[in-house]
């Protein structure tokens, strides 16, 4: 029972899966902090991109 036990506690197998969550918990909250600016800054690049696309082709 106490060796069972032993690697129980040293198991550190699922620590990257809790991790991996809070890191991800993170990057939501902050994409719904941030919504209206990082939808204005990818429309900005967007019109960016096809009004520079447009003189490419002329």
């Amino acid at each position: 029972m106490d060796v069972s036990w032993k690697a129980f506690r040293e198991d550190e197998s699922d620590v990257g899966v809790v991790e991996i969550i809070l890191i991800l918990c993170v990057l939501i909250a902050l994409v719904i902090i941030f919504r209206t600016q990082l939808t204005n800054l990818v429309n900005n690049i967007f019109s960016s991109i096809s009004s520079k696309a447009g003189s490419i082709y002329k």
